[in-house]
């Protein structure tokens, strides 16, 4: 019991110190005559000072204001004209945290994607390992690749290129963000990816009790001892240690999910780095706004998160690549933490307490159409 306690306090003190625009009249702008404006960012309370910000793509107020149109743009797919917008707001909405709320995506041309949306959330602070699998490196990447792959836009960069251009706000917009009416991929790619790094979620009520605004509820302090202890659900080690609110460590596991004949050597992580460690492995995501962000696991396997506390607590599968962090899984057999239902409910009652009401309804995030 000494050891369980320890680690709460031990958490406690570290944590402390597409939609399409169509038929409507685009809005106005008014570009910054002078030049750009550095948009300087507020690092929340206790969340880590380094983030990552390429240095040909400084963070700028006009450069997140194009990002926020192009973001929530249909024009952005190239196939508007030919009835299928899309932009990235088409999978990834607000109101579920930046994700889609169903699971896998569907791109224009009716292929859908291999794994389940990922949210847009705090991605300010992700060192550069993107998709389920860490092969993208950077949201600039990713958006350019979103624009050709057949399950997302099925487009090419010409097309995309000359619908944005045919849009007469957006040459001045180019212009009061990157000094040029030029528009290009590359720089449709760095406004968006702007954007996104101001997709920052830090007002849940764990980042208030943190700041000393709000007591947990007594199911909610056992379900956090539950969640940073190994002798209980043991969740901390890939999802945070003590003291991290981004709730990932932004590595890789396999946590036992499935035999090693069900493995998908081709999309895992394994796939991008060659090791066979990473046979089976994916992204330890955020748990930010979790309520919000089901099904879940990288193929939607669960569509709750009581599945998800199930899988954890009796259903692990062993193999000999599973990661040596998941001390619940017993050769040959798996099993799990073995939680008794009020256990159970004590750690969902925490995994609650990390939605964030406010980052849902931020207006600064919204559709600007």
């Amino acid at each position: 019991m000494l050891k369980l306690k320890s680690y709460f306090f031990i958490f406690l003190a570290m944590s402390l110190l597409a939609t399409y625009a169509c038929g409507e009249k685009d809005p106005p702008i008014e570009p910054t005559p002078e030049g750009q404006t550095p948009y300087i960012v507020e690092i929340p309370t206790g969340f880590p000072q380094k983030v990552y910000i390429p240095d040909d793509n400084p963070m700028t107020v006009e450069g997140i204001a194009l990002g926020r149109h192009l973001y929530y743009d249909g024009r952005m797919s190239g196939k508007a004209k030919e009835g299928m917008p899309m932009s990235c707001s088409s999978c990834h909405l607000q109101q579920f945290s930046f994700e889609n709320g169903i699971g896998k995506g569907t791109g224009t041309i009716g292929i859908q994607t291999h794994h389940v949306m990922l949210p847009h959330v705090n991605l300010l602070w992700n060192p550069g390992t993107y998709l389920w699998n860490g092969s993208v490196p950077s949201i600039e990447a990713d958006v350019l690749g979103t624009i050709t792959a057949p399950d997302e836009f099925a487009s090419t960069y010409e097309k995309v290129e000359k619908a944005i251009r045919a849009v007469p706000m957006y040459p001045p917009m180019f212009k009061a963000a990157f000094g040029s009416e030029e528009i290009n991929v590359n720089l449709i790619a760095k406004a968006i990816a702007q954007f996104m790094r101001t997709q920052i979620s830090s007002n849940s009520k764990l980042d208030r009790k943190l700041r000393g605004e709000y007591q947990f509820t007594q199911a909610e302090d056992r379900g956090l001892v539950l969640f940073t202890t190994e002798e209980g659900a043991d969740c901390f080690h890939c999802h945070g240690a003590p003291g991290n609110p981004l709730m990932t460590t932004h590595l890789f596991y396999n946590n036992a999910k499935d035999i090693e004949a069900n493995f998908d050597l081709a999309n895992d992580r394994y796939s991008v780095t060659g090791d066979v460690r990473d046979k089976g492995a994916y992204k330890a995501t955020t748990l930010r706004n979790i309520e919000l962000t089901g099904p879940y696991m990288h193929d939607g396997r669960f569509t709750t998160l009581d599945q998800v506390i199930d899988f954890y607590s009796e259903g692990l599968i062993y193999s000999n690549y599973v990661h040596p962090l998941m001390h619940k899984v017993f050769p040959p057999y798996g099993y799990g933490a073995g939680l008794n239902p009020q256990q159970k409910a004590d750690l969902k009652a925490f995994l609650l307490t990390l939605t964030d009401t406010t980052f849902i309804n931020n207006p600064d995030l919204a559709s600007p159409f």
